[in-house]
């Protein structure tokens, strides 16, 4: 017994372990010399070499029929007529060798249930077709031993999914017979060419080669190559690319319903549109006197909005056609209409026609847009999600209009939005004013699914980056289609999800909004909400009323203020070139130290303990620190003069500023030591780091009151953060910490403490710093009154802070920097309420998305299965079409399809009241 069945035996009794991978590997060891001696047996015949049917001395066994049976040559043919693609092998009195049924006699004939057609007379010469033969020479191709196979001049390259073939066809010859080309694709054919046809695909290679090139993003050489293994001498490679287009575009128009329509598919017709998205008509009955915007209290009247994410993927580059002039479009775009974007200047460097593809898809559930155009009705509204969205409204209806391409109807009103992800890489006023979370009446989505559907539209982009423009179109319109199908038949799943999400994200902002909510007064949420609400009905016209969500706090001037008033002055009085970028210099300086400050903490809170990732992520810090601080040095020269030099070995900055810390001392000098002349540590050139006197003697001194300048913005920024970061501190006590009810909550809690505490440390430093800086710069007395040294138990949250008129704060009174150039909007606001009014507002916000979650996806589930519904009774209306007209095939298909979206409603509609059910009894719970 091996070791495997031993382990398995041993937990039998108790709790059996479930084996993993190496189990079974390990079980497969002792195994393998006996599987490799069964498979060289494999090889031989049996002794006494018989035909399974006829008992026939057996010379053909057939490696694709089950247990690789013996054949006689007649048996061989006969039992192969409606398996032609197998591959046999002959057995020449020493091994088995490559053959094929052509060999064994093997004869296709088409019609007449497969057996020769009487009036058959070999008038088709099948090698005297449109198509060329493929000629290679001798050395090309691979020795292969045995009988070579002499085509008799009827027979044909037959690709299949099994590889390359050669068989001889006879097609019927009645004189009502249909062309060869016909008849040979009403036999599971697709014929190269349509005259005189001598190379054909088999309708289950064209289906493989499609579903490859979906899933796993083949390419049709790479395809081919993988046919053509074991036959090198036939190359169909353009005729497969050819074919295949055809085939797509055979299959496109059944799936849609123009095999039962005589007309041309027009724009889009040719493209699946999301089941679950609002389309009235179909999904979504609307009288004829009643539009989308409606309001009536039991319907929200944001429950129509339409919500498209749009985004562009560079991948999908295009080279220029070769015979532009010379190119056939088989149907008209139906995804992408003007969506090839092109960057001039990437597009003339590497011979790009276009350097990329723009794309629209629906934002709740990714289906690309069919032809990236929706109908829109009367008073509708739209939310579009756009990277860059704060900046491409503001004139998007303009050009539009200005536009011969495009147009938009007056009254849509649109809203724009920027995806979660990229909304934290603009300006902080971004996030209020377009995240999806401050959007009303739509739901809880993140605005960058786009991403995730590019993932699966780049396994063709290399592929089709140099096919000419049609074919490019064609294979990147069935990619979208696809993707659309997929999520069509998979909404049930989708939406039961996004329910299960909805349920448990109403409870848990339910709660969080409830605490919040219960220790608010009633008079400041009266006015909080009306604020809320004038935030929400201006947002259209003036997007920065929904700065309502942001802390109202009139800032001291900050650094880059000043830094710009500085430039400006410089610019006005023509200052010498070696002065006119001074401030920025200086400022950069500031933002070195202040990295510095940064990298100092994270080495010191590391400690020794330190894992190697940790260590590898601090010396790449170190490195880009070193290099900024190198190029700093540098600039030096210019703006200190001749009396600089940038040898010189000031001391090393002082490491006091980081006593706040708790951390141990003695772990960041151990730390320390493993970096030679620490960039942390380097003291840069800077006017307050060289002394006022050594400033004049390199006729600096006029630098001296710009640092000084700069020092005062760099100092109001650090208090501001200073004073933000502590009243979140205090609120998350009041809200959170306090508040909760069980250790997971608790440990939740004070993760978000000592994050905000980690902040608090490190402004505090940066400040200490800054102010040490100060002194060496001989301040005013104005200046030294203003900011004043910061100590350790000021940083310590007091209940003045909060609430100053509570009781015990009689002789309680806020450290000196909670009043530095601070205007909170009136002398009774305290710091507390402001912030305590943008918590409570955000919490409501993610209470009110995630309850229109929960009527979106319940809304979502009505229209989905009213989708499944509609589509069955228009595919049952075409079966009796075409019943009615005697196409038999045609209402075979018809029935099918109508009897799939009949399964999708039924499914869809009993899972989703299960669910629905299961809901109402856990809540009556």
């Amino acid at each position: 017994m091996h070791p495997g069945a031993k382990i398995s035996q041993g937990r039998s009794k108790g709790q059996q372990r479930i084996q993993s991978q190496n189990d079974y590997l390990r079980q497969w060891l002792p195994r393998q010399q006996s599987y490799l001696h069964h498979l060289l047996d494999r090889e031989a015949p049996p002794e006494d070499r018989r035909c399974i049917v006829c008992e026939q001395d057996g010379v053909y066994k057939c490696q694709d029929c089950l247990g690789e049976p013996l054949y006689c040559t007649g048996c061989c043919r006969s039992q192969h007529h409606h398996n032609p693609f197998h591959w046999i092998s002959q057995w020449n009195g020493q091994f088995f060798e490559q053959s094929c049924l052509a060999q064994a006699g093997l004869v296709i004939h088409l019609g007449h249930d497969g057996k020769q057609c009487p009036a058959l007379a070999d008038r088709w010469d099948l090698f005297e077709g449109d198509e060329h033969e493929d000629q290679l020479e001798p050395e090309d191709l691979p020795f292969v031993s045995g009988p070579e196979f002499q085509p008799k001049e009827n027979t044909m390259v037959i690709i299949d999914k099994s590889g390359v073939h050669r068989l001889e066809i006879r097609c019927c010859d009645c004189p009502n017979a249909l062309s060869p080309d016909i008849q040979m694709f009403r036999h599971g054919f697709f014929p190269a060419s349509f005259n005189r046809p001598k190379t054909a695909f088999t309708f289950r290679v064209l289906d493989d080669f499609l579903l490859d090139n979906l899933e796993c993003g083949t390419s049709a050489m790479n395809y081919y190559s993988k046919l053509r293994r074991n036959d090198l001498q036939h190359d169909r490679y353009r005729e497969l690319m050819r074919v295949a287009r055809q085939w797509r575009q055979l299959k496109t128009m059944k799936w849609h319903g123009f095999g039962h329509r005589s007309d041309i598919p027009s724009t889009g017709e040719l493209a699946l549109f999301c089941p679950a998205c609002p389309q009235p008509g179909i999904n979504v009955l609307v009288a004829g006197d009643e539009s989308l915007d409606d309001d009536d209290k039991n319907s929200p009247s944001w429950k129509y909005t339409r919500s498209f994410v749009m985004d562009g993927n560079f991948k999908a580059e295009h080279l220029h056609p070769i015979k532009p002039f010379d190119e056939v479009w088989l149907y008209k775009m139906h995804l992408a209409e003007a969506a090839d974007m092109v960057n001039q200047a990437n597009a003339a460097r590497h011979k790009l026609e276009s350097t990329g593809i723009g794309g629209v898809a629906c934002a709740r559930h990714g289906c690309f847009v069919p032809h990236s155009m929706v109908d829109f009705q009367k008073g509708e509204r739209a939310v579009t999600f756009y990277d860059i969205n704060c900046q491409y409204n503001k004139h998007f209806r303009a050009r539009v209009d200005a536009s011969r391409f495009l147009e938009m109807t007056q009254d849509l009103t649109i809203i724009p939005g920027i995806g979660l992800w990229h909304v934290h890489g603009h300006q902080d006023s971004c996030y209020v004013r377009y995240a999806s979370n401050f959007i009303e009446g739509i739901g809880r989505i993140d605005g960058e699914i786009m991403e995730t559907l590019w993932a699966r539209l780049n396994l063709i982009s290399p592929a089709a980056r140099g096919m000419s423009s049609p074919h490019r179109q064609e294979c990147l319109d069935y990619q979208m289609n696809d993707s659309n199908f997929c999520k069509m038949i998979r909404m049930k799943r989708t939406l039961c999800r996004k329910y299960k999400l909805a349920m448990n994200g109403i409870t848990e902002s339910g709660k969080a909004f409830d605490r919040l909510d219960e220790a608010a007064p009633a008079h400041l949420k009266t006015e909080w909400s009306a604020r809320e609400r004038r935030a929400q009905s201006s947002r259209l016209n003036d997007p920065e009323a929904m700065d309502e969500y942001e802390i109202n706090i009139k800032k001291a001037p900050s650094r880059k203020e000043i830094e710009l008033r500085l430039l400006e002055e410089g610019s006005a009085r023509n200052a010498a070139p070696s002065r006119r970028s001074v401030a920025t210099w200086i400022s950069t300086g500031l933002a070195i130290e202040e990295a510095q400050i940064a990298l100092l903490i994270e080495v010191r809170r590391m400690g020794k303990r330190s894992t190697e990732t940790q260590r590898l992520d601090i010396a790449r810090q170190r490195d880009r620190l070193q290099g900024q601080i190198d190029g700093f040095t540098q600039s030096a020269l210019t703006h200190l003069g001749e009396g600089f030099d940038a040898d010189d070995e000031p001391d090393d900055l002082n490491v006091d500023i980081l006593d706040d810390l708790d951390d141990d001392p003695a772990d960041f000098s151990k730390t320390s030591d493993a970096w030679t002349n620490s960039p942390e540590l380097t003291v840069i050139p800077l006017p307050s780091n060289l002394g006022v006197d050594r400033c004049r003697r390199c006729m600096a001194e006029d630098l001296i009151p710009l640092e000084m300048s700069l020092r005062e913005g760099q100092a109001n920024d650090t208090l501001h953060n200073l004073r933000i970061h502590l009243c979140n501190k205090a609120v998350l006590f009041q809200t959170a910490v306090r508040q909760a009810k069980s250790q997971a909550l608790k440990t939740r809690a004070w993760s978000q403490v000592t994050s905000v505490q980690q902040a608090v440390s490190l402004h505090a430093s940066i400040y200490t710093k800054t102010r040490k800086q100060m002194m060496k710069l001989e301040p005013g007395q104005d200046q030294l009154q203003k900011f004043k040294p910061l100590l350790r138990e000021q940083l310590k949250i007091s209940t003045a802070v909060g609430d100053p008129n509570a009781r015990g704060q009689r002789n309680e009174s806020l450290a000196w920097f909670w009043s530095v150039e601070v205007d909170l909007g009136g002398p009774d606001q305290s710091w507390n309420e402001e912030f305590y009014r943008v918590h409570w507002l955000r919490a409501k916000a993610l209470r009110d998305r995630w309850k229109e979650e929960m009527t979106l996806v319940q809304l979502e589930m009505d229209w989905t299965c009213h989708y499944f519904s509609w589509r069955a009774t228009q595919w049952g209306d075409r079966m009796r079409e075409s019943l009615e007209k005697r196409l038999p095939g045609h209402a075979c298909y018809s029935g099918r399809q109508s009897q799939m979206y009949s399964l999708l409603a039924q499914d869809a509609q009993a899972a989703f009241q299960d669910l629905q059910s299961v809901s109402i009894e856990t809540g009556d719970e």
